[in-house]
């Protein structure tokens, strides 16, 4: 049977981690709702600009913009890998990860270079000696346009430059609370998809001074946009994961709680049954 002290001991451990994983999830909870309310604001902006560009770029002689330009071979890649520079949040950052090694390992890791966002990738592919270029890590708490314009204009100045032929971005997109999906898109050359035929009136229209002037002043702003649109999406699926991480964590410690209580009372019986025989068995020896 279990030291009594020892169970008692147990029992107020678990407690206390309790107390700490209950405040993380509301701590999550409050950070994931502000993410989301940014997430949501953006996202029609990005949307826009996303059915502007693909009405536009069909029509134009895609050599005006080296970010529109398709390479005839793609040589080496460039991979952004988004993760958070913390932990507990469940399988957010693994599935980031797992994704991101089987698609560099199947390009060839040697013709593949990383851009790191956030402490958990930079570790596990550093560590690895993956070809990692830039690195980006303790901003989160701050996270402000001005770090996916940053971001954003290093990651284009290495495609104009040459020095990848595409570039492929690995994050997590919020779908809702409880899910969160792990997307791996092409971000450069820009392509574009079927019209809709909602959107064909588009090109009835006359732009001034021409569209290619307009999709010069549009392609950095939307990159820039996209990168911030990534962000977003990211640290507001950190925080919903690692507030039902902690929720389930909570919920853990509060049954292994009841199953140590159970122990303690039953050695606590235990030894109290053990105590009363000693007294009884000491009697009768006297008598």
């Amino acid at each position: 049977m279990a030291n009594l002290k020892d169970l008692r001991n147990q029992i107020k451990s678990v407690k206390s981690i309790q107390k700490v994983t209950k405040a993380m999830k509301m701590v999550a909870a409050a950070k994931m709702r502000r993410a989301q309310e940014n997430m949501d604001e953006a996202r029609p902006y990005t949307n826009k600009l996303n059915n502007m560009l693909n009405s536009l770029i069909p029509e134009i002689d895609r050599s005006i913009l080296p970010e529109l330009e398709s390479r005839t071979a793609i040589d080496h890649k460039l991979f952004v890998v988004i993760t958070s520079d913390r932990g507990l949040a469940g399988a957010f950052n693994s599935n980031v990860i797992k994704m991101a090694q089987k698609e560099i390992d199947k390009f060839g890791k040697d013709k593949s270079t990383l851009i790191c966002i956030g402490k958990k990738s930079l570790s596990h592919f550093k560590i690895r000696n993956y070809n990692i270029i830039e690195d980006y890590i303790d901003f989160w708490s701050e996270l402000g346009f001005l770090h996916a314009t940053v971001i954003g204009e290093k990651i284009i100045s290495y495609f104009t430059s040459r020095k990848v032929d595409e570039v492929q971005v690995i994050y997590n997109a919020f779908i809702n609370v409880g899910k969160q999906e792990v997307q791996f898109e092409k971000f450069l050359p820009l392509t574009y998809e079927s019209q809709d035929e909602s959107l064909s009136i588009l090109t009835d229209r006359i732009y001034e001074p021409s569209k290619e002037s307009v999709i010069k002043a549009m392609v950095p702003k939307y990159l820039n946009t996209q990168i911030w649109q990534y962000l977003l999406e990211s640290f507001a699926s950190e925080q919903a994961a690692r507030m039902v991480a902690m929720e389930n964590a909570t919920s853990n410690a509060e049954d292994m709680i009841k199953d140590l209580s159970l122990k303690f009372n039953k050695a606590r019986q235990s030894a109290i049954t053990t105590e009363m025989l000693e007294i009884v068995s000491g009697a009768e020896a006297l008598n």
